[in-house]
This record gives structure tokens, sequence and C-alpha cells, in this order.
């Protein structure tokens, strides 16, 4: 049993749904298991949109439901589609109430876990480094500011290149650097010019109990995708998708939310398609279950580099559910599809091409059965969670004590740097 305090500053936190509050919750409850004293300073549930919290059903994990450890700032509500200006407002005031609980908490912690994007928390995190003499973990689940670039809508290159000089500031002044996918590494040692061995990947994962134990028969064939619809998501490629299944009478199931869904269900509705069952924002779990109900998972990403260097989490849970991907993606998320062959990959985003591997998929039950358990065999071998936190809990052993020194001090010096 540990005796270290270990503080984590995230967004997005239980009940929420989404990777980045898996991610948390599953860092929060194994690193509990393992005897550290853990808290959390996070928001209350928004993303998408607060009302979806409203249900009881996402209150439904009593292994999360610490409230005596876990401090929620409330913040207005601003929805995630407003534009990118409202976006760094709303950014801004998590990260000035965060900034309060940190200066005038009389908590004392030895190890600050933030995760990145939003930039700004991050920050909050380096604050919390001095002002507790703690150590730093940064959690890079994205490339911010790059992703900023990827998606397209914000472009000035003078704020882009202030937002780069603190993300290298942020690399440099870490202890530690966690990433969710190994395609960051060569970037981050590129940019910030630190020693490799600062960084350390692990992957969005599933635990042991969600994953499915082999392929499963279904007497319908359909096909699913879930989770955000958004300007990563590449929404004219869905819109293609969508229209050439119903032209082969494939039923796809949309588990989704975000900046394009109502763009992509009012081009469902102009175009009378009656292949689509849109369902609601549901909780992992029963999103596991879903997943597993169906026979093939797609995945799309837009065709900016920035996302060459990311594994999507929709990738895993698909992986975990025993589904075969079929996916509009390039870089790092191709070469793990096609390496382990748990799936196909359209690197040119053709939803043409993308259709005729279903139909592949669909016609060849041995070929679709093979394929989804290489998928598992995958997720066994590299993807579950309880492996792959020992080496967190590893870097957390390592005897390191935090150099006395005042929080002022250290800004100032900095500053002057």
């Amino acid at each position: 049993m540990s005796s270290s305090k270990i503080l984590i500053i995230t967004q997005n936190f239980y009940p929420e749904i989404g990777s980045h509050a898996n991610r948390m919750n599953n860092l929060f409850q194994l690193l509990q298991e393992e005897g550290y004293d853990v808290s959390v300073l996070t928001t209350e549930p928004s993303y998408p949109n607060k009302h979806l919290y409203e249900d009881k059903k996402f209150w439904n994990d009593n292994t999360l439901d610490h409230e005596s450890k876990i401090h929620r700032i409330k913040v207005k509500n601003r929805k995630y589609a407003l534009n990118m200006l409202n976006r760094l407002v709303h950014y801004l005031e998590i990260s000035i109430k965060m900034l309060f609980f940190v200066l005038f908490s009389k908590q004392k912690f030895d190890v600050v876990f933030v995760t990145t994007p939003a930039i700004f928390i991050a920050f909050v995190g380096i604050i919390a480094k001095f002002r507790y003499r703690a150590r730093l973990f940064l959690d890079v689940r994205d490339l911010w500011p790059e992703s900023l670039k990827g998606v397209g809508v914000f472009n000035r290159k003078i704020i882009i290149n202030f937002f780069s000089l603190l993300e290298i500031y942020l690399y440099k002044k870490a202890n530690y650097i966690i990433i969710n996918s190994i395609g960051f590494k060569d970037y981050i040692v590129d940019k910030a010019k630190i020693t490799p061995s600062k960084i350390t990947y692990i992957p969005n994962a599933g635990r042991q109990h969600e994953l499915c134990p082999t392929y499963r028969y279904h007497k319908k064939f359909r096909v699913i995708y879930t989770g955000n619809i958004g300007l990563a998501q590449d929404v004219e490629f869905l819109k293609g998708l969508v229209q050439k299944l119903d032209k082969n009478h494939i039923l796809i199931t949309i588990v989704g939310y975000g900046q394009k869904k109502y763009e992509l269900q009012n081009f469902i509705r102009d175009h009378k398609l009656n292949n689509v069952l849109f369902v609601n924002p549901t909780t992992r779990a029963e999103c596991i279950k879903l997943n597993s109900e169906h026979d093939v998972g797609v995945l799309s990403l837009n065709n900016s580099d920035v996302f060459d260097t990311v594994l999507p989490g929709k990738l895993i849970d698909y992986m975990i559910s025993g589904l075969p991907v079929v996916a509009a993606v390039s870089g790092y998320s191709k070469d793990i599809i096609q390496k382990y062959q748990t799936g196909f990959v359209s690197e040119k985003r053709d939803a043409y091409e993308i259709v005729k591997y279903i139909l592949l998929l669909k016609n060849s039950p041995e070929l679709r059965e093979k394929t989804a358990n290489n998928a598992i065999d995958l997720i066994k071998e590299h993807f579950i969670w309880e492996k792959n936190i020992n080496k967190l809990f590893t870097l957390l052993k390592e005897n390191h004590v935090a150099e006395p020194v005042s929080l002022l001090n250290q800004i100032d010096k900095d500053i002057r740097l």
C-alpha cells in the first residue's frame, strides 16, 4: 500500500462519456486499488451536454462514487458546438476556477497528474507542481494546438505560435510525460528537445471484464458507428457512406453526438435513407454491449497530418467488442489495423471502397470471425488497463523528491528564461 497522495486534474470525468473521461476514470480506479490516496479536480459533467446526466443511469458506478475525493467546479453552460473563441473562454473559466482550488486548498499532494488538452488546464498542473512541491505527470491525449489546425477552425499564425511556445514549456516542466499514442513521441521529442526516456506510452485500453471472449454471430448483418461526429471525423465521408450502405441494403446504427451530428441527420432525412438508426449517447457499458450486437465498426478521421499520429478511443472500443473495423484513416491507426489484420482501411477515405470492404466481410463469415478474433487477441496483448497501468506504477515508485522552491520565484525565473 502506498502513502502517496495524488491529485488528478482533468476537465472530463465520471459520469461523462467519451475516451477522455473513460481514461481518467480507469486511472482513478486502478490507482486507488493499488493503495494510492487519489483526489480529482474536475468540472460538473457537461460533455456533450449537461442535460444528458440528469438520467440516473449515467451515475451507475459505485467504484467511482467517491464524492469526498472528487472536487467539481461549476462553470457556465456553453455548448461544445460554439465557435472556437467561445470555447477558449470556456477553457479559461475552467482553468481559473481550478487555479483557485490549487492555490487555496489546504491539502498536500505528492503527485499531480494533469491531462491535456486543453492547454490552459495543463498550466494549472504546472502551478500545482510548484504549489505542492510535487512531481508532475503530463498526460498528452492530443497534440494541442496542432489539432486546432487539423480541424481547420483556428489558423491564426501568431496565436498558434504562442500556444506552441506554451506547449513546449509544458513538456519541459513535466517530470514525466504520458502519451496515449506512440505516434506522439517523435513529435514531442523533436519539438521540445527533451530526452525520449521522459516519455511513457500508456494507450487507451479496455478493462478485463469488458473484453468480448470471441466473435459472436448475428442473424442480421449490421454496421455501427459510435462517438463524436465533429470536425475531425469527416462528416462528408459519413454522408457518402450511409448513402451507399442504403443502396446496398445494409443497416447502420449511429450512436453519435457532436458539432456535425445534426448536419448528418438532416442529410439522412433529406435523402430519405431508411437504413440508419440513430441512438442517443449512452453509458460506456451499454455502448460496449451495443457494439457487440453488430458485425462491423466504422471509423473515420479527416486527412489532416495531425490525425496520422492518433489512436482513436473508438478503434480500441470496437476491438474490445469483437468487431472487425473498416476505417477511413491513415498513419498510426492504419498501421495498427493492417499490421494485426483487425480490419480494412481506405487511406483515400473513399466511401465506395469502405462499402466494398463491408460487403466483403458480410459475404465471408469466416473472414469476419478471423478478423474479429485478431482484434480480440490484439487487445489482450497490448490494450488491457490492468496490464498497462503497471508502467505508471513503476514511475510513481521512482525515488524522486521535488526540490523546495518558492512558487513566485519559480514563475519569475521561468518568465525571465
